[in-house]
């Protein structure tokens, strides 16, 4: 008799998430565990019986013939051999809606910030739906995101997905929460995933603010969730974001960080066998990426829009880093932030040489693309350089793109600094551009 015939026969007490016929936990490995006896899909959640406390929710994330492999969302302390699991019949909706502004999260759908239950909210896919790319809006619009920097040279389009490169400690956290505050869209929804506790409540009450949490809706999953819980905190925000989205509304998706939300993928994936492959990850980490941010952008013609901004880790400041390098092929351009720079006061520390945006030149005219070329040409040129004009080695007049470098560099950082608090629209961005460059120079090395 099978492993599986041998435990159809047992009859459990009625509960409402519970049919009558159970399977069994045979074994636990680290944070996976497997069952028997049940006939259950990739996707399909489960609960699992504790004796001496609340039984705990399970989704089912592999098989080996007649063996279920199980990541629990919560906690496992009290789990025993032998214990009962049940799979759930419900659908595994989450709560979205416009009751939500204000509210902080977890990556259930439940409530963290003790304001009491949500009240009247819509259900939601977690997995969201696909869009045919043939019916997507293309990005036409600037988006005003208030920072100088971005607005004036790496100008964003609406419906447009970039990312946020840098290492720890360089100001990404603060560049996120200005943007909550300048940024001209209807709703912002942001994802806290894989970030230290003490961070989660900073991010809200010190960088987004009461202002900025009025508008928003926070998703939050710390480091200490379980990876299937950090797993689905990214797959719900981006829910939350598509409805709104599908509503009309001009979405802000902020995802501190989309690194997280791979490693939480490695983990599940190396607990249930799969074999590394880059660098350690295996190869359902990027399937999974693609899958994830192709979810956000444009809806369809008339419809709303999803502008999405994902942070990336570069551990030791490496931009080859297998996740860095997967998403800047995914995304419409990245956007560096500089260790460097931060070091010597910058902020916010952005490397312009080294960002791109992608949609720039099909959303600014050709002369304000001219000007952000030039702008970044002479940044370049100046580096290169910059032993030389320190040591006095350099002569005035031997190289003209230089000396008009060495004139307006003061200028252009001056510009690119900005504070905290301060806000700069797309109008005060440009003027700023065109006065640095009244007409573009027709400069000669």
């Amino acid at each position: 008799m099978s492993l599986s015939e041998r435990w159809q026969h047992i009859q459990l007490p009625e509960k409402p998430y519970q049919p009558k016929v159970a399977g069994r936990l045979v074994r636990m490995v680290g944070l996976t565990l497997e069952a028997v006896g049940l006939s259950v899909r990739v996707g399909d959640r489960c609960m699992v019986e504790r004796k001496q406390a609340e039984d705990i929710e399970a989704e089912v994330v592999g098989f080996d013939r007649e063996r279920i492999f199980l990541m629990p969302i919560e906690q496992v302390d009290g789990l025993r051999a032998g214990a009962r699991v049940w799979p759930l019949s419900v659908a595994a909706d989450v709560p979205v809606g416009f009751n939500l502004l204000g509210r902080v999260l977890d990556g259930t759908g439940r409530p963290l910030d003790q304001k009491g239950p949500l009240q009247d909210v819509d259900q939601g896919n977690l997995q969201g739906r696909p869009i045919n790319p043939l019916h997507r809006a293309p990005i036409r619009e600037t988006l005003d995101v208030g920072i100088r920097a971005i607005n004036a040279l790496l100008t964003v389009g609406r419906g447009q997905r970039i990312g946020l490169f840098a290492g720890s400690g360089v100001g990404k956290s603060v560049l996120l929460g200005m943007m909550t505050r300048f940024t001209q869209a209807d709703i912002i929804v942001v994802g806290l995933i894989g970030e230290r506790g003490r961070e989660v409540k900073e991010f809200i009450d010190e960088i987004l603010g009461e202002e900025g949490l009025s508008r928003s809706v926070v998703v939050a999953s710390p480091a200490d969730d379980s990876p299937l819980m950090r797993l689905r905190a990214a797959q719900y925000c981006t829910s939350v974001a598509e409805y709104f989205r599908d509503q009309g509304q001009n979405v802000l998706l902020l995802m501190d960080s989309l690194t997280r939300y791979a490693q939480a993928q490695r983990e599940i994936a190396l607990a249930v066998g799969e074999p590394p492959a880059t660098k350690g990850y295996p190869p359902s980490v990027f399937n999974k990426l693609p899958k994830l941010v192709e979810r956000t952008g444009n809806g369809q013609e008339g419809g709303g829009s999803i502008t999405a901004f994902y942070t990336v880790l570069s551990e030791g400041d490496d931009m080859q880093d297998p996740i860095a390098d997967a998403s800047r092929a995914i995304l419409d351009g990245h956007i560096v932030l500089s260790r460097k720079l931060a070091e010597e006061g910058h902020y916010p520390a952005i490397d312009v040489e080294a960002s791109v945006s992608r949609v720039m030149p099909q959303i600014v005219s050709e002369q304000w693309l001219r000007k952000a070329q030039l702008c970044k040409q002479l940044m370049s040129h100046y580096r290169q350089n910059q032993d030389l004009i320190s040591v006095g080695a350099y002569q005035p007049g031997s190289d003209n793109l230089l000396d008009v470098a060495i004139e307006r560099l003061p200028k252009i950082k001056a510009m690119l600094r900005q504070s905290l608090h301060e806000g700069a629209d797309m109008a005060a961005s440009e003027k700023q551009l065109n006065d640095l460059f009244p007409s573009p120079p027709q400069a000669k090395q």
